[in-house]
């Protein structure tokens, strides 16, 4: 009979530092769960989203206080959306696969995946600092770069990267920061400067602010939407930005992008800061998206044993949480 064996916390440097609209964090503590039957044993990770009250620390006691079956089924019918689901749900199709002699695509029904071209995260500063970052980013062959962005100085921020990245494409993410600012003159002044897409710009719970507004820019939901229930409210978006912390695990995301996509949404498939034990089942989802933000691991000083390879800006599976 499969088991959890053990939930730990394991925090891990950020290279420098990773700074967005809310602040700045110079390390992440990742949730990691065992299951195991005595013979085979899965492992997932998952990183608490702040901004919904969770910490590393309450996931743990989640998980902990879980007394359901261990299938995946009942894990993610009895437990509430979030990180604790992620890394117990992971933990599980781990385990699923290597019990089967599987990858875990196989066990889900995907195709083998391939390499992917990743978004890199330019940190909110100031534009100087901003401009030289990207300049680093596009030289080491990332080709799209996302900007966190402060609802102040924000088009000299772009002007900034451009003039550092000028042939790479650009996505910028205001993490909730426009809320007292005219979003399409905004939006506008960000599409000259050849930005293609703008995450939410609004704060969750007044979606209702992008009704009516004409931008040549499409908007991405974030803290908007976690999961399928949240679809139906998305007035002015088109297209969501998963993650798999948010939606508590492969399960859901993977439910999540087909309703997304019945609907004529776009997807970004993106992810908290975290190993690339967090980034793996990432990986797998991401497959076929609109845009790919996976870059998680790659902020961090160090990654775990196995990291998924990166090169010229391309993500590659790896041996790892059963991508091989």
């Amino acid at each position: 009979m499969v088991e959890i064996v053990s939930v730990n916390v394991e925090r891990w440097p950020v290279q420098g530092a990773f700074i967005i609209s809310r602040g700045a964090k110079t390390h992440v503590d990742v949730v990691v769960c065992t299951v195991s039957d005595g013979q085979h044993s899965g492992r997932g990770e998952g990183t608490a989203i702040y901004y919904d009250g969770e910490t590393a620390e309450s996931c743990v006691a989640a998980i902990n206080a879980y007394r359901g079956p261990l299938d995946r089924t009942s894990v993610n019918s009895r437990m509430d959306r979030g990180a604790a689901r992620n890394a117990l749900d992971c933990a599980l199709w781990d385990y699923e696969a290597k019990r089967q002699g599987l990858s875990v695509w196989q066990l889900a029904g995907l195709t083998k995946p391939q390499a992917v071209a990743t978004a890199f995260t330019i940190s909110l500063n100031d534009p100087t600092q901003m401009e030289a970052d990207a300049r680093i980013a596009e030289a080491r062959g990332f080709g799209l770069l996302k900007c966190k962005l402060t609802g102040e100085g924000d088009r000299d921020r772009i002007a900034a990267v451009r003039m550092g990245a000028p042939a790479a494409r650009l996505i910028v993410d205001a993490n909730e920061s426009w809320a007292r600012m005219d979003i399409a003159a905004e939006a506008n002044a960000l599409a000259a400067l050849g930005v293609e897409l703008i995450e939410q710009p609004i704060p969750h719970g007044r979606e209702d602010m992008l009704a009516g507004v004409q931008s040549p820019v499409p908007f991405c939901a974030d803290e908007s939407v976690h999961t399928r229930e949240d679809l139906d409210r998305l007035t002015g978006f088109s297209a969501v930005n998963i993650k798999l912390d948010k939606a508590g695990g492969l399960t859901e995301a993977l439910a999540l992008a087909e309703a997304a996509r019945a609907r004529g949404l776009r997807i970004m498939l993106g992810c908290m800061l975290g190993t690339s034990l967090g980034i793996a089942p990432a990986f797998l989802a991401a497959q076929g998206a609109d845009w790919i933000d996976l870059d998680g691991a790659l902020l961090l000083a160090k990654d775990r044993y196995g990291a998924l390879p990166v090169k010229d800006g391309m993500l590659w599976p790896g041996a790892l949480w059963g991508l091989g």
